[in-house]
């Protein structure tokens, strides 16, 4: 047995809740409570003792809507999300473009022309200047948009008789030559054109992603990976091999794409299917695109591009055809819906095909949800996956995408808790940073990055609400809340210790904390010192 003390430990049983120390055995909690009282009733059992020396322990972080190997491949290739303009941009590619040898590749991540103060997309030609030996896919900060060159185009067979596929979008000149600007689906007429991801590739991305994300307390993660690599097993393998329960402990929920399905079905596995820290989650669906790049589906049109509304990933037969295919399954299903109108369709087909085994269905993003939508929320079984640093991120900018009105009705955390929707907290990751405190504090402080300002401030949450989002919160997503989440007798041993008490500190002072340790099933995984 281990006891864990010397420092406070927040239970999130209930807001102020709190006890002096814990007793844990094979990966489980034994005990909570006085540490002398503990001491005394098990000092004859406790091999290990673990001094917090005034750090303050809660249960451990889980992020409950990332990806993992994209932010793997984030720590492994050019970040541009930093970057401040266009120019700085290209610059960065020159620089990259003469480390490469002939032919290979460059590949950059996390654009947004959102915070260049000249908001303009990069231009194919501008890449081409740069290099046209080179293949370039710079994949934009919301993973719903990639710039391409001529050399990348080429290579995927890309013309100007290309057409746009269903659910995206091959944006064109006037002259209907293609811009080299790929909208959601058509960002696989580039995708399949690279070279295939090796088996050490995924192992590296994982193992790079999973140990950043100990650093920043996360014990772990619901992530959407399975349809991208080389195929389901492929990459399944990867996440295996890395979390082997041994050397890397860290629970990974695995969301299954709808489009790999029969691959699960064929290696015999299913719903929650899988070991202790590698398990199969719900069926991945998207029904719309992001804001940033005008493909959320909306009801009404974008307030600054009149006649669009967004993109509809798949007619709704076809999102219904899925969810059937789920039921079939015995899978509840978790679908990307980020407009209003998609989140309509996604309601309309659970209400028609509703959910039978007891387990939860999931809606991604949900961040325009009008009261009408909210009122159905609250009569169905599902949980909302939002990612707080989408208001540090998206603001002021999103106003202009939706107008003053409609935004009375978006990124409404604290209405949705309060109409009884439960709420998990992700960061998106590799869109938008990892570390969960950043989200803390967004949902408790709702500051913008670009100019500080606080948005919707009648939406802010406490800290206890926000610091339930990704205990508690995350937990009920996948239905452990009766083993995950909280710090109590029968729980799993998972804990994120920081160096200081979250719950006396400031809103904008929350994400300055720093992660002490992050336990794993009883096991330190981080450790900074």
């Amino acid at each position: 047995m281990e006891l864990w003390y010397g420092g406070k430990i927040y239970t999130m049983e209930k807001e102020g809740d709190w006890v002096e120390a814990v007793i844990t055995a094979r990966g489980n909690i034994e005990a909570v409570g006085n540490t002398q009282d503990l001491y005394a009733r098990y000092k004859e059992e406790i091999n290990e003792e673990h001094d917090l020396k005034g750090a303050v322990m809660y249960p451990g972080f889980t992020d409950s809507h990332l990806h993992i190997i994209g932010h793997g491949e984030r720590l492994m290739r050019l970040d541009l999300s930093f970057m401040k303009s266009a120019e700085q941009v290209l610059q960065a590619l020159r620089q990259h473009a003469e480390q490469l040898n002939p032919g290979e590749w460059i590949i950059g991540d996390g654009w947004n022309e959102n915070q260049w103060e000249d908001k303009r997309v990069i231009h194919r030609e501008e890449l081409d200047r740069i290099s046209e030996d080179h293949p370039m896919m710079l994949t934009r900060v919301c993973r719903h948009a990639l710039l391409a060159n001529t050399k990348a185009m080429d290579l995927a067979g890309v013309t100007a008789e290309t057409n746009d596929p269903q659910g995206g979008v091959v944006v064109k000149d006037e002259d209907q030559t293609p811009s080299g600007y790929f909208l959601d689906q058509a960002q696989d007429l580039i995708k399949q054109a690279m070279p295939e991801v090796t088996p050490e590739y995924l192992n590296k991305a994982a193992e790079l992603a999973v140990r950043d994300m100990h650093a920043f307390g996360l014990v772990g993660g619901h992530s959407e990976d399975l349809n991208y690599y080389g195929g389901f097993k492929k990459t399944l393998d990867a996440f295996n091999e890395v979390i082997d329960g041994n050397h890397i402990k860290f629970r990974a929920h695995l969301l299954v794409h709808h489009g790999v399905i029969e691959d699960m079905v064929n290696e015999g596995l299913g719903f929650k299917k899988g070991n202790e820290f590698v398990e199969l989650g719900a069926m991945k669906i998207f029904a719309d695109g992001a804001l940033g790049g005008r493909t959320a589906w909306l009801m009404n049109d974008y307030a600054d591009d009149r006649g669009n509304r967004g993109v509809a990933i798949h007619s709704e037969k076809e999102l219904e055809k899925l969810v059937v295919k789920a039921r079939k399954n015995k899978m509840p299903v978790a679908v990307h819906a980020i407009g209003d109108a998609a989140a309509e369709a996604v309601i309309n087909v659970i209400e028609a095909h509703p959910l039978k085994s007891g387990e939860r269905d999931r809606l991604i993003h949900a961040q325009i949800l009008n009261p009408s939508l909210i009122d159905r929320l609250q009569e169905l079984n599902i949980i909302l996956d939002i990612q707080p640093t989408f208001v540090a991120s998206d603001f002021p900018w999103v106003i202009e995408r939706l107008g003053h009105v409609r935004l009375k009705t978006s990124y409404s955390w604290k209405t949705l808790l309060e109409a009884g929707i439960v709420c998990a907290g992700g960061s998106d990751a590799p869109i938008e940073e990892i570390n969960p405190l950043l989200g803390i504090r967004a949902a408790v402080d709702r500051r913008a990055s670009y100019n500080n300002e606080s948005y919707q401030t009648e939406e802010r949450l406490s800290i206890f609400e926000a610091i339930s989002l990704y205990t508690k919160g995350s937990a009920y997503a996948i239905g452990k809340e009766g083993s995950q989440g909280l710090i109590s007798r029968g729980y799993k041993a998972d804990f994120t210790i920081l160096d200081r008490d979250l719950f006396q500190l400031k809103p904008h002072e929350l994400a300055e904390a720093t992660v002490s340790m992050t336990v794993v099933d009883g096991e330190i995984m981080y450790q900074r010192f």
